[in-house]
C-alpha cells in the first residue's frame, strides 16, 4: 500500500503533467564573498519515526556522503530532509559532510535544523586538487570541492566500507535503503547508466583523434553515468588505487585538453563500461537544464525515487526569482529556508 507521502508526491507529478515548460531562466549560483555574512536561517525539521521495527534487529547503518558548501546549504538541507522523511529507519542513517573548511555558522545551521541528526564533518584539503583542475564550461564545475568525491576513500574513516555519494541539488522520494542495499556484484561503483546518450560528446576531438587515448574503451560498452548519485565500495576503491587513476587522467587533461566538463569525464574514463547499473529511477537528473542556459526541462517518463537538479538552474534560485520551472515545485516542499521575503503564495 502506498504511503501518504508517496501519494502526495504522485499528486505533484500529476500536476506537472499538465504544465508547459517556461522560457529559459538565466540563473547561476553566486559564490559567497570572502567577508563573513550572516548564515541563512532554517526551520527545525521534525524527528521522523517511520517504522516500528528499526531496533530489532538493528539494520546496518546507511552512510551518506555529501559536500557542505555555504553556497549550496539550502539544497543540502532540503536533500537531508527528504532522505529522513522517506527512509524507513532514519535513525540508522549517518551523514558524512565533506567541507573545504570548518564553518561554525554552517555547522550551527545543520545542528539547529536537525538536532537529532547523526553526522560528522570531514575536512577536504583543496590544495590536493587545485593544481589538477582544468577550466571547464561553467565556473561552478571548477570549484575544488566538486572534486572531493574522488577522494572519499581517503577522507572517510577506515570502518566505512560502503557509502552513497549524493550531490546537494537532489531530493529523495523513496527509501534510501533500497539504493544502499544494491548488489555491487564486485564493482567499485553502482549508478544509473544512460547508454542512449551520445558518449562521444563528453570528450574532445583531441581525445578521439589520439591513436592511444581513443583506445581507452576498447573491449567495453561505455555508457554515460552521472556522478552526483553513486554507491561506492570504499574499500575496493582504496585497494584498487582508483583515486590515482582519476588523477592521472586529470594530468592528461592539463596537457591535451581532452574534455570540457569538470570532474565527470575522468570518472567516465576510469569507470565507464565497468560499473553496476541500477534503475534509472534513482537519478532523474538534468532538472537544472543544460550547463549554459539552465532551461526548464520536463520529467522523464517512468517511476522516480530521486530528483536531481543537475545543470545550471537550481530550484531555490529559480523559486526566489519568481520564475520557477514546473519541476521546481517538487523541490519546494523540502525547503526549510526562513525567507525574509514574501513567499510565492502571498
Amino acid at each position: 500500500m502506498m504511503s501518504q507521502r508517496s501519494l502526495t508526491f504522485l499528486f505533484f507529478l500529476t500536476l506537472l503533467s499538465f504544465s508547459n515548460s517556461l522560457p529559459p531562466v538565466r540563473v547561476e549560483v553566486i559564490r559567497c564573498a570572502s567577508s563573513p555574512a550572516a548564515a541563512p536561517a532554517f526551520r527545525e525539521a521534525p524527528a521522523f519515526r517511520n517504522a516500528d521495527d528499526c531496533a530489532q534487529p538493528t539494520p546496518s547503518r546507511v552512510n551518506i556522503a555529501m559536500t557542505l558548501d555555504a553556497n549550496y546549504l539550502r539544497g543540502t538541507i532540503a536533500a537531508v530532509l527528504s532522505i529522513l522523511q522517506h527512509t524507513s529507519c532514519p535513525e540508522n542513517v549517518y551523514f558524512h559532510f565533506v567541507a573545504a573548511r570548518s564553518d561554525p555558522d554552517t555547522i550551527a545551521s545543520i545542528r539547529s535544523t536537525f538536532p537529532y541528526l547523526a553526522f560528522r564533518l570531514h575536512r577536504f584539503d583543496s590544495g590536493r586538487v587545485r593544481g589538477r583542475i582544468s577550466r571547464s564550461i561553467r565556473q561552478a564545475l571548477d570549484q575544488p570541492l566538486n572534486y572531493a568525491r574522488i577522494y572519499l576513500a581517503d577522507i572517510l574513516p577506515l570502518d566505512v566500507d560502503r557509502v552513497i555519494y549524493l550531490d546537494s541539488d537532489v531530493v529523495v522520494v523513496d527509501d534510501i535503503r533500497a539504493l544502499w542495499d544494491v548488489d555491487l556484484a564486485g564493482r567499485v561503483v553502482a549508478a544509473p547508466e544512460y547508454c542512449h546518450a551520445n558518449f562521444t560528446k563528453y570528450f574532445t576531438d583531441a581525445f578521439w583523434g589520439d591513436s592511444v587515448l581513443s583506445r581507452t574503451f576498447d573491449g567495453l560498452r561505455p555508457c554515460y553515468f552521472n556522478t552526483g548519485v553513486m554507491v561506492m565500495d570504499v574499500r575496493r576503491w582504496r585497494a584498487g588505487g582508483y583515486t590515482q587513476m582519476v588523477e592521472s587522467w586529470m594530468t592528461v587533461q592539463k596537457q591535451k585538453h581532452i574534455y570540457h566538463l569538470g570532474s565527470l569525464p575522468p570518472f567516465l574514463l576510469v569507470l565507464a563500461g565497468n560499473i553496476k547499473a541500477v534503475d534509472h529511477r534513482w537519478n532523474q537528473h538534468g532538472l537544472g537544464g543544460d550547463n549554459m542556459e539552465g532551461r526548464c526541462r520536463k520529467l522523464h517518463s517512468g517511476p522516480i525515487s530521486l530528483l536531481h537538479w543537475s545543470g545550471k538552474g537550481k530550484p531555490w534560485l529559480r523559486l526566489d526569482s519568481r520564475k520557477p520551472c514546473p519541476v521546481d515545485h517538487l523541490w519546494a516542499p523540502y525547503d526549510l529556508y526562513k525567507s525574509s521575503s514574501p513567499s510565492l503564495e502571498e
